[in-house]
């Protein structure tokens, strides 16, 4: 069990200069502008706690709870998301940076990321169905044996899905973006 329980607390960069964080539970809580990179978050607790503008690139994530958690404006570049503890696990993404993160065999239904760039992350073998991708940058992003079922990818771009090794009945594509869903055949849209 967690060190410590923090509720309804805010928390900055002046509060944590070191770029670490107390070990324990925090609920409802909002961090602001800390600089996480590298830092070790295994099995601590997040439960409907705010990310803004925050760096936790390359984050130590070893069974982290993380529950219905918004990451607004935060730079999460080689997260392991796969090694959460995937009981409840549910975030929302918001204007992020998230190359080179890992949601492999998640599930994560409805999940929504808007404005976000996931360049070469990889969603192999995840269930992401019911989710939105808004104004996303999916460049080199792994799609495979994925559940992309009334997943909304209308508005995103640069996306290579390959129809015959996902699932993606009712899933959204704008006429703009077909390309994505054709890429493996060689041929040219104009």
């Amino acid at each position: 069990m967690a060190d410590a329980f923090f509720r309804d607390q805010i928390f900055s960069s002046k509060d944590f200069p070191a770029g670490t964080l107390p070990f324990g539970e925090y609920e409802n809580c909002k961090f602001t502008g800390l600089n996480l990179s590298e830092a070790d978050l295994s099995k601590m607790i997040f439960s409907e706690c705010i990310f803004d503008a925050c760096d936790l690139s390359n984050a130590n994530l070893k069974n982290t709870t993380l529950r219905e958690v918004n990451f607004t404006h935060c730079k999460l570049i080689g997260l392991s998301f796969d090694h959460c503890n995937s009981f409840l696990l549910s975030f929302r993404f918001k204007n992020c940076l998230l190359n080179f993160s890992s949601f492999f065999k998640l599930k994560i239904k409805s999940t929504c990321f808007a404005g976000c760039k996931l360049v070469h992350a990889d969603f192999s073998d995840a269930d992401l169905s019911s989710a939105e991708f808004a104004n996303c940058d999916l460049s080199g992003a792994i799609f495979f044996n994925t559940r992309l079922e009334n997943t909304d990818f209308s508005t995103s771009e640069n996306f290579s899905i390959d129809p015959e090794n996902n699932v993606i009945t009712g899933a959204k594509f704008s006429s703009a973006n077909l390309q994505g869903l054709l890429e493996k055949y060689k041929i040219k849209i104009l």
